[in-house]
């Protein structure tokens, strides 16, 4: 593994331990050529995954971008980085043994309405607000009312 710090080619691990829920290894390593210390996270990836977005275009599935568009909305929201990564690696779980390889953006952003519904509703209405793109309150409103029917089913 590359050091992050001075490009070195290679590290030693110094420590590995399970990580979320025994889904990733979290590995601590050591540049031999600077001494820098950094943290690696190795996963099971079954497949790489297609992107279809709005547009027609096609990228490579981000892990990263998804844990931003969760971490986004859930900003000063009393739920921890755990929470988040559990999160996302059920999206990520779902995404892999659900589709051929290819999924689309709008899929992507279900699957996120259902994680930030699940919790934090004020970060579910956040994320509502720019996924379904409000243009006025009475869309806020109206969002409020289905949520408030969908809680007294």
């Amino acid at each position: 593994m590359r050091c992050p710090f001075c490009g070195h080619e290679d590290s030693q691990v110094k420590d590995s331990r399970p990580a979320d829920d025994g889904s990733a290894i979290r590995r601590r390593r050591e540049c031999p050529s600077c001494g820098g210390r950094f943290t690696t996270f190795e996963r099971v990836q079954l497949r790489d995954l297609l992107v279809l977005k709005n547009n027609g275009s096609k990228e490579l599935f981000d892990r990263e971008k998804l844990i931003r568009s969760l971490r986004t909305p859930l900003r000063k929201r009393p739920v921890t980085g755990e929470q988040i990564e559990r999160a996302v690696n059920g999206i990520v779980r779902q995404l892999e043994t659900s589709v051929d390889g290819e999924v689309t953006s709008k899929r992507i952003g279900e699957l996120v309405m259902q994680a930030l519904a699940n919790l934090d509703q004020v970060a579910y209405v956040r994320y509502a607000s720019v996924y379904r793109d409000f243009k006025e309150v009475t869309d806020f409103r109206d969002f409020l009312g289905s949520m408030k029917k969908e809680a007294s089913k």
